[in-house]
């Protein structure tokens, strides 16, 4: 269905969300529509900030805000949704929009494929009311449905839409883009020349991609590497963990801006451990690229000065390469925490691949390398 007659349907002003490929329809016509408008649009840092900001609208306003994420979220709002929005505490309203990756029988990614058959059940067990959105699914049906939703809303319940793969569908274009020069591909060449054999630790999306055809490109192995390619804003503390027990050996940790305002507070704590062999390099291109391009908050804060700020002994960003290589090579020699943000375009070549080998490999694989260290 068009994603105006979704939201017509809905009826709500005000959305957040975490943006999801298979709810590229709706992201873009949300950034056509209202562009980032703390009034209508608000792209949070995860999944249980957005829903905690719709509860915030819902108490200012009366109204029934609109939440949407990748159902991989899920699991950001299970807290929120249980302890605040529940009618046993708040009854607090909240229509959810959930991508459905992973969806059992259809081809996806192996971080998405427990998530995905999970989904519906997730939610069920959040006493969320469902319905599932589908290619097939007619205009009179998702009206049925959000006819009975009102009723449920009404209680202070929740209720959500699950989209399937290319359920939404939207006409206009949106083109993102920043004014950064530096290709992340290229910055990540220049990561895997000064890192040598010192293992990394990769953040989801393209990061990893790139990470991987560039091992490929190189002739190297990819024993050297664990590639998070789930648990979004989480690979800093998995190298937190690395790098606390292998204290002799420099582990890199190689970011995104939209993972690191994810799960933030993993900064504090790594600036409270100080662990001295451990580089971060954060790739900042104010963008969720991997699911779109659409923006994140990471273009207009200062990194560097959270990183100071959370304890950081060292923290520089860089805008070309010739302050890269000189920034990365001083960080592998450098006997304390390092932050390394780099600023980057958006954009990835169109035949990108995705790993060969499986995550179970990849973990084998980079496990036996660490106990070689």
């Amino acid at each position: 269905m068009k994603v105006e007659k979704l939201v017509q349907i809905i009826g709500s002003d005000f959305y957040s969300g975490v943006p999801d490929s298979q709810l590229k329809a709706l992201c873009n016509y949300l950034m056509n529509t209202y562009g980032i408008d703390e009034h209508h649009h608000v792209i949070a840092a995860n999944e249980g900030n957005c829903t905690a900001l719709a509860a915030g609208y819902h108490l200012a306003t009366g109204k029934v805000p609109v939440v949407y994420m990748q159902n991989s979220g899920e699991g950001n709002i299970i807290n929120p949704v249980a302890s605040l929005l529940n009618d046993k505490v708040y009854a607090i309203p909240v229509v959810f929009i959930v991508g459905w990756r992973g969806e059992p029988g259809i081809h996806d990614e192996p971080q998405h494929i427990y998530q995905g058959e999970v989904t519906v059940k997730l939610l069920e067990d959040m006493d969320i009311k469902t319905f599932v959105i589908g290619k097939e699914t007619t205009d009179e049906e998702v009206e049925a449905a959000m006819a009975e939703f009102k009723n449920v809303l009404a209680q202070g319940k929740d209720v959500a839409f699950v989209i399937r793969k290319g359920a939404l569908t939207y006409d206009e274009k949106v083109v993102y883009k920043n004014d950064n020069t530096m290709v992340r591909e290229d910055i990540i060449k220049h990561i895997v020349k000064v890192t040598g054999e010192d293992p990394i630790v990769s953040t989801t999306g393209k990061a990893s991609r790139e990470l991987f055809e560039t091992r490929v490109a190189n002739g190297q192995s990819h024993k050297y590497d664990f590639l998070t390619v789930g648990s979004m804003g989480h690979s800093s503390s998995i190298a937190l963990g690395v790098a606390i027990n292998k204290p002799e050996q420099k582990i890199w940790c190689v970011d995104g801006d939209g993972a690191v305002l994810m799960h933030m507070g993993s900064m504090a704590v790594l600036g409270a451990n100080k662990p001295k062999n451990l580089v971060h390099v954060v790739i900042n291109n104010g963008a969720h690229e991997t699911v779109g391009g659409m923006p994140t908050v990471a273009g207009s804060i200062d990194l560097v000065g959270v990183a100071k700020a959370c304890g950081y002994p060292y923290a520089v960003k860089v805008e070309s390469f010739e302050d890269l290589d000189k920034e990365l090579q001083a960080a592998k020699e450098r006997n304390e925490l390092s932050l390394i943000e780099v600023s980057c375009s958006i954009g990835a070549r169109d035949d990108l691949g995705r790993p060969t080998t499986t995550a179970l490999e990849n973990k084998e694989n980079f496990m036996e390398y660490l106990k070689t260290l």
